[in-house]
């Protein structure tokens, strides 16, 4: 009997032993606050933008479309190639047009001789003066119809409105082109610049000469930069944005239609107290006193997309919780975990 006490009593003292072991795990796991991360303000450069999306485009250059539906009979192979104004770029067909010219170019033949013959018949007081204002009429309308004509076989063939290089063709020979479609884009390669599209409730922070920084995939990680030198007045009302023109160094290496991101810096200043962004929810973060966290109220001076101003409300040997957590009340016991404030 006592051999079987000794083993119940080893087997409680097991379960004793693991249950104050699972305690203290779940203590130190659990008891001591959820785990949060943290980060001391850091100097350095507070920048404001306004961010907006665009494409490369030449200043100065043309879209060429077709004025009919009409099939493509002849097209300059050109792409890349200086054209001056006035050259031939393609050519539609206008044999149907050209038919309707002679026809009324033979009746206007026929009418130039009955001008004639009428005109001698009133010499000669045999036709009324009725008969010779009808003919002239007849004949003035036809005239009329010619050079309406005329005008219209223009369209079939499509020149350079400006001096420059073809920076593309699009279309084939043969195939049907159709009313207001751009068949070639002529212009000058240089210069160029970004034409980009900012939300209307930021462009009222936007002006001429600020500093535009530009990210594209084509080039990752390189500094690219710009300058904001037009505002269009009038905004989309149903895209709800404002247009605007960066001007670009003649040594970019960005290409004619590339699209680009655009960071138009608005305010900098130098030396300031930063927090990351995601510390600051409002005008209050949440510092490190201790073990503990604590709800500051701050006052916020420029709010980038990356680091916040600091204007005051926080020393900078304090450490703040970054990303600021959602549910933590003040005072609120919890585990740091110090990060680097450029690790992100």
């Amino acid at each position: 009997m006592p051999y079987f006490r000794l083993r119940s009593d080893k087997r409680a003292f097991a379960a004793l032993i693991f249950l104050i072991v699972m305690a203290g795990v779940l203590w130190w796991r659990f008891g001591r606050g959820p785990e949060v991360a943290a980060v001391a303000p850091t100097r350095g450069m507070a920048v404001e933008i306004v961010y907006g999306t665009g494409a490369v485009e030449p200043v100065r250059w043309a879209k060429v479309a077709s004025l009919l539906r009409q099939r493509i009979v002849d097209l300059c192979y050109c792409e890349g190639k200086p054209v001056a104004k006035g050259d031939v770029l393609a050519r539609l067909d206008d044999k149907e047009a050209r038919a309707q010219l002679n026809e009324l170019r033979a009746r206007e033949d026929f009418a130039k001789r009955e001008f004639t013959r009428v005109n001698e018949l009133i010499g000669r007081g045999v036709a009324s003066a009725q008969a010779f204002e009808r003919i002239s009429s007849d004949l003035r309308q036809i005239q009329g119809l010619i050079s309406v004509q005329m005008e219209k076989l223009d369209a079939y063939t499509i020149t350079a409105p400006i001096e420059g290089v073809v920076l593309r063709r699009d279309g084939e020979i043969g195939e049907i082109v159709e009313q207001g479609q751009i068949l070639f884009r002529v212009g000058a390669p240089t210069p160029l610049h970004v034409v980009a599209e900012v939300n209307e409730e930021d462009i009222p922070r936007v002006a001429v000469n600020q500093t535009a920084l530009l990210r594209t995939d084509a080039f990752p990680g390189r500094r690219l930069e710009g300058k904001v030198y037009e505002i269009t007045p009038m905004g989309d009302a149903i895209a709800k944005t404002y247009r605007i023109r960066i001007a670009l160094p003649n040594d970019t290496p960005l290409h004619i239609g590339m699209s680009v991101e655009a960071n138009i810096v608005t305010r900098e200043k130098a030396n300031a107290l930063l927090v990351p962004a995601d510390a600051v929810v409002g005008s209050r973060l949440l510092v490190i006193e201790g073990n503990r966290v604590r709800t500051r109220q701050i006052e916020v001076g420029i709010r980038g997309s990356r680091h916040v101003e600091i204007v005051s409300g926080l020393l900078e040997g304090e450490r703040v919780v970054t990303p600021a957590l959602d549910g933590l009340p003040d005072g609120q016991r919890v585990r740091v975990v110090d990060r680097n404030p450029g690790s992100r």
